[in-house]
């Protein structure tokens, strides 16, 4: 088997995954199956798919065309040497390049040509580009260019070498607390100056998150992102549930036009709930489902999963996948202190107020009525009970007396 036959590989199986043709777990069946069966007889992975039932022979046929013509693609693209395949998606590939003018390596996304003709998917890539271009910080991938050449659109961007939060929690990795903590406070304060450009990134998950070979940690794609002032699109997009199934926030499932700097809080929330439990907040088989519990149900405490989490810990995540985003942290920079604080090993102030400020509004809508009948409820119960001790020894000792009185 050649190096460019496992690369394919590679790719094909990748870009499966992110177009939801098959589950991680099928692909790692089908890969593991793939060794096996390459020391009997030479197979490429898109056929033993095929075989083992996990995609069909169209979407196979497909995949392989796309990925034919994201490399056609690449090589149309002036002034950069294409070294290799880092990924795919479901709209575009990324390449690994050399940009001859600076001598640098950098990574290429490519919009495949058969979504260049649809101007929704063209504008959207752009927007991209143009998101990341406004950015200037050392824990957000920079982008450096944007265009078109021969029909394909593509965006240029700094290369990151390392792993993505995925890729471990993928591999079954459960993050010690003051790790995950050191992680997810890099990308608060990415968050930070993105929301300070008036920025929101709207799909903050372990895949948008990369860690570099020094440990720096890098928020990645900007694809979702959207201005807070750009009224006309947030008005376009009323009604329609924009990220991850798993990471996203209420609002965004509502559709809502005023979405904030609190949709990303929740979505990092919902990260770092992964990265310390080793699962997702909210689990089903059908996305809908998936949001239909960010929407419902309650949030299982992460220190209740892993007993060794500290109450701290547990109570910012809490705060930071409030339901209602009234209830979470006002923005990052409030998120940060707590983070702060709780690395430190003192506890989160701010989370402490919010959570005091909600079961505040909460009495204020009549549970006070309520909490003083349950406590009403509770006292003559106790009353009750110690009548009945009382009564019961004072019978007690009236038998006594009786008996020893007889016994005389």
């Amino acid at each position: 088997m050649t190096t460019n036959e496992t690369s394919y590989d590679t790719l094909f199986g990748k870009m499966a995954v992110e177009q939801g043709l098959c589950s991680d777990e099928e692909l790692r069946r089908s890969l593991e199956e793939l060794q096996s069966r390459r020391k009997v007889n030479p197979v490429m992975l898109k056929d033993l798919m095929v075989d083992l039932g996990y995609i069909t022979q169209n979407q196979a046929e497909r995949l392989k065309k796309n990925i034919k013509e994201s490399k056609v693609a690449a090589y149309q693209i002036p002034g950069y040497k294409i070294l290799g395949k880092l990924g795919a998606g479901a709209m575009a590939v990324v390449y690994k390049a050399l940009q001859l003018s600076l001598n640098r390596t950098v990574a290429i996304k490519v919009l495949p040509k058969r979504f260049s003709g649809n101007p929704e998917y063209v504008e959207r890539f752009f927007k991209e580009g143009q998101a990341a271009g406004k950015l200037n910080h050392n824990n957000i991938v920079q982008a450096f260019d944007v265009g078109e050449a021969g029909g394909y659109h593509y965006f240029v961007m700094e290369y990151v070498e390392g792993r993505t939060l995925h890729d471990d929690l993928s591999a079954g990795k459960i993050f010690k607390e003051d790790e995950a903590l050191n992680i997810v406070i890099q990308v608060a304060h990415a968050l930070q100056h993105a929301h300070a450009c008036g920025l929101i990134h709207r799909d903050v998950k372990p895949k948008n998150i990369m860690i570099n070979t020094a440990g720096v940690v890098k928020l990645a794609d900007m694809g979702l992102a959207r201005e807070t002032t750009d009224i006309e699109a947030a008005q376009t997009e009323a009604g329609k549930a924009y990220g991850t199934p798993y990471y996203i926030s209420p609002e965004q499932i509502r559709g809502k036009i005023d979405i904030d700097g609190r949709a990303d809080i929740y979505g990092l929330g919902a990260t770092l709930y992964h990265m310390v439990t080793g699962r997702v907040p909210f689990m089903a088989d059908d996305p809908s489902e998936v949001m239909r519990k960010h929407l419902k149900e309650e949030l299982i405490p992460p220190d209740h999963i892993n007993t060794k989490l500290s109450a701290g810990i547990s109570e910012v995540i809490e705060v930071m996948m409030a339901k209602h985003k009234e209830d979470r942290y006002n923005n990052v920079e409030e998120l940060l202190t707590d983070l702060e604080a709780v690395r430190n090993g003192q506890p989160p102030l701010r989370a402490h107020k919010r959570f005091d400020v909600s079961v505040l509004e909460q009495l204020g809508k009549g549970d006070v009525i309520e909490a003083d009948e349950k406590l009403y409820k509770e006292d003559t119960v106790a009353h009750y009970r110690i009548a009945t001790l009382v009564l019961g020894a004072v019978v007690a000792t009236l038998l006594l007396i009786i008996i020893f009185l007889l016994v005389r």
